[in-house]
């Protein structure tokens, strides 16, 4: 697995490298096939409130997926920390979902979800104003129009558009950690996001 470790606004010890691969062990024996940990080690000035803060973001990469994990703190070893415990509870949930997804019950289709409501699945479907009003402005990411004074921001994100079931939307989002995952039905070839919902459960929505 190959280390990459990179910082902005700040030194990068031999201490702190140390202390990283001490513990980047634990992903080989988490992730799948791993291919390289990158560690992003970001600090902020917030002089005029608490002081600075450091932010260290973690990536795994392995073949076909992306795993990610951050967190801030007031160092950059507890940030690590924070982050690294985050990632560490993401793989094993992931190893699990890999155990069941290609275990002996097999994978389901979009047309047996929706018969039985998602019921498998947990999931629910919702008003399209309740993902667009409370998720629309984190799905948006790069550069923003000129509003004037305006305080609205959007930001736009291209990709490249990748068929896959439900359950593997499902699996992708938990893989980012995101709390919606736009992709491409398979089954149906309709663009469809599915999405967070309190507790558990999940939520799909799909353009008509």
């Amino acid at each position: 697995m190959e280390i990459n470790i990179t910082a902005r606004n700040l030194s990068v010890s031999d201490r702190f490298r140390d202390y990283v691969e001490e513990r980047a062990h634990k992903v080989e024996q988490l992730a799948h096939r791993v291919q390289s940990l990158d560690i992003k080690v970001t600090r902020h000035d917030r002089s005029r409130t608490s002081g600075p803060e450091d932010q260290v973001e973690l990536t795994v990469v392995e073949p076909g997926h992306v795993i990610r994990a951050e967190a801030h703190a007031g160092d950059k070893f507890s940030a690590f920390d924070i982050a690294f415990g985050k990632l560490s509870e993401r793989l094993r949930r992931l190893g699990d979902r890999r155990k069941v997804h290609h275990g002996a019950h097999g994978t389901i289709g979009t047309s047996e979800l929706t018969a039985s409501d998602f019921a498998s699945l947990d999931i629910h479907a919702v008003d399209a104003d309740v993902l667009l009003g409370k998720h629309a402005e984190v799905a948006d990411t790069s550069e923003a129009p000129d509003f004037g004074d305006s305080p609205v921001v959007i930001r736009r994100k291209q990709f490249a558009g990748q068929p896959m079931s439900v359950d593997d939307a499902l699996y992708h989002m938990e893989l980012v950690g995101h709390d919606f995952y736009l992709f491409l039905d398979a089954e149906t070839s309709k663009p469809s996001v599915v999405y967070r919902r309190k507790g558990w459960s999940y939520g799909v929505m799909t353009l008509a």
